[in-house]
């Protein structure tokens, strides 16, 4: 039982008062007539049996929707507000109109939870005064590093990435998308690379190579060093900056955590924080996906907990059909900007590169993967990777009974969509990514640590997508 929501707990114990009512009455009438003993008066137990038995199944509903709509649901809703301020950072008052027949309870929770955010602000402006003294440090490091004439990786002892610099994004850039926690080898071909980390491995010393992209198109004279006392290596490419254009240049962006590498677990049982989350949404010709097209893909990358500045995936694409008006006033994608685009099989395959090793994710998914799925075979892909649907989480997190649509999300969550990136998928991706990042600190709050564990909780609530769809 201790599985159950609250509200169908309270459901069964009504179903439960139901059931005795109704068996008091029969067992009562059943005496009665037992002690008459004339047939006669058959009839009018009966009736007077059934009439009983409707009148209590019809008050204990009657007192149950009252209940739930009154008690029960507002209960749930309290608690999800005080779990979003306390583990997702949300601010601003609780909704104490929908608690107002709970008594002195919505009130109490107020006056915790406003104490619980003052503390919050005081440390908050702690850790950003930090902050803003480690960022500029960041800032002219960054500075420095793309004015040195080489490009940098540091990757861990499993070959993911770990660190790359601006000059090192425009080398990767050329093979597939930068990405951190990515294997090396999406990049380069593996037999260098693992000959030369060997040497490295054997000797403590620094080891020349040549590198040869992973699509044989490009090599690079290469060095790894060692890091000293941290796992794994430095690669640098010594040529890079002849093969790379000024404006490829981007900001440093490492997470030294990915120096101690999680090993190769199931996604089931991965925690929550190992995981890399790819997030996503398209604009389509319309809302059929067996005969519909997309026309733009915007994806944004999730690394424990915090979304990943540059690694972004916003392509048009063109559908090979018209995209009709009232689609184009929805997104603003019209058919001249699609004129050049790559097609959805191009477009395709390069998401899939993108969320390559990671657990996609959408608000309603199905809808999106079905485009994405319906074209696998021009892509030349397998659509395998695990899939994680916002409108669930929200579900899990707030409710079934809650309204679970994008903006009803944002609005709970304190999360700003502006109106010029609404229904972009670029826009709808962001969004979606920060309401998740907000939402996994919830999760894991109330026990779901492992990929497995909120799976688990999320089917539970499948239907939503069913009706939704």
């Amino acid at each position: 039982m201790k599985h159950l929501s609250l509200r169908l707990r309270i459901f069964l114990f009504f179903c439960l008062l139901a059931l005795g009512g109704a068996a008091v009455i029969g067992l009562s009438l059943y005496a009665g007539y037992r002690r008459a003993g004339d047939p006669a008066i058959l009839d009018a137990f009966v009736f007077s049996g059934a009439l009983s038995l409707f009148a209590v199944v019809a008050l204990t509903a009657g007192v149950w929707l009252l209940f739930d709509e009154n008690v029960a649901r507002p209960i749930e809703r309290l608690a999800a507000q005080m779990r979003a301020r306390a583990h997702a950072g949300v601010t601003g008052e609780l909704d104490l109109h929908a608690a107002r027949y709970l008594g002195d309870l919505a009130p109490a929770a107020a006056a915790v939870t406003g104490q619980l955010s003052e503390s919050t602000m005081n440390t908050a402006e702690a850790v950003a005064a930090q902050t803003a003294r480690l960022a500029a440090e960041k800032e002219r490091l960054t500075a420095l590093l793309t004015e040195i004439p080489m490009a940098m990786v540091i990757v861990n002892p499993s070959h993911q990435i770990v660190l790359y610099d601006g000059q090192a994004a425009g080398v990767l850039a050329q093979i597939a998308h930068p990405r951190l926690n990515a294997s090396l080898f999406d990049y380069l071909q593996r037999e260098a690379v693992e000959a030369a980390y060997g040497k490295l491995a054997r000797s403590g010393l620094e080891v020349s190579f040549t590198a040869q992209s992973a699509d044989e198109a490009q090599s690079y004279s290469a060095r790894m060093k060692p890091l000293g006392d941290a796992p794994g290596y430095m690669l640098i490419f010594d040529d890079a900056e002849a093969q790379i254009a000024p404006e490829a240049a981007r900001p440093l962006v490492y997470d030294f955590d990915l120096l101690e590498t999680s090993g190769d677990a199931a996604f089931e049982v991965r925690a929550l924080s190992d995981l890399v989350f790819v997030v996503f949404d398209t604009e389509t010709t319309g809302l059929l996906p067996h005969k519909d097209e997309v026309v733009q893909i915007g994806a944004v990358r999730v690394l424990r907990g915090r979304i990943i500045e540059g690694e972004v995936l916003d392509t048009l694409v063109n559908p090979g059909m018209p995209i009709p008006p009232g689609s184009t006033k929805v997104h603003g994608v019209s058919d001249a900007m699609v004129a050049g685009a790559p097609d959805i099989a191009e477009a395709g395959r390069s998401f899939h590169r993108f969320a390559s090793n990671a657990v996609i994710v959408a608000h309603n998914a199905p809808f999106d993967m079905a485009f994405l799925r319906r074209h696998a075979g021009r892509m030349g892909v397998e659509w395998e990777h695990p899939i994680l649907d916002t409108v669930l989480l929200s579900a899990v997190v707030f409710g079934a009974g809650e309204t679970h649509t994008l903006d009803a999300l944002c609005d709970r969550l304190g999360v700003t969509i502006p109106a010029h990136l609404r229904h972009t998928a670029l826009g709808d991706a962001q969004a979606t990514a920060e309401v998740l990042c907000k939402m996994l600190p919830m999760l894991e709050a109330r026990g779901m640590r492992t990929f497995g564990d909120v799976i688990a909780e999320t089917r539970k609530h499948g239907r939503l997508l069913e009706d939704l769809n």
